[in-house]
């Protein structure tokens, strides 16, 4: 083989493993587990029912931590809600370059119950946000948040 044509060659699989890099999903942790694949809607329906064994989301990433990647918010397939994905500091961390990726979380799902001040500073937070007005008089109960605390992501890119 001539020296040209290996040279081709060479430079040929160096851009093609670039291309495959660019499109590789990122894993964290152990990576996602499909086998145990939940809608978010569902999980928060009845939360009761997956708090026992470990559930998988899919969601496409609305928020991400700005100060430590330390968790990140998927949309859930119902209009309007979402679920916090929330790792201990540095355990992973999640790119902000990750915000409108879908990503799948496995892990375990944990009930968060707040008080009625926490209720209503929670709600006053979640308004903020949206830029939406918001009354903490009308608020008369306390709820209970739900996030997941993973031991695999993948982010697909």
């Amino acid at each position: 083989m001539s020296a040209l044509k290996l040279m081709i060659i060479v430079m040929l699989s160096g851009i093609f493993s670039v291309f495959n890099f660019a499109s590789a999903d990122q894993d964290f942790g152990n990576g996602a587990d499909m086998a145990h694949l939940s809608a978010i809607s569902e999980i928060l329906t009845s939360p009761n029912d997956f708090m026992s064994s470990p559930v998988t989301v899919e969601g496409t990433i609305v928020k991400v931590c700005k100060k430590r990647g330390c968790w990140m918010e998927l949309a859930s397939d119902k209009k309007f809600q979402t679920l916090r994905i929330k790792v201990r500091d540095g355990e992973m961390v999640f790119p902000m370059t990750a915000m409108g990726k879908v990503a799948y979380a496995t892990g375990k799902l944990t009930a968060i119950p707040l008080n009625l001040m926490q209720t209503k500073n929670y709600l006053a937070h979640i308004a903020q946000e949206q830029q939406e007005s918001f009354d903490a008089n009308k608020v008369t109960k306390a709820i209970t948040v739900y996030q997941l605390s993973p031991t695999g992501v993948t982010i697909e890119d």
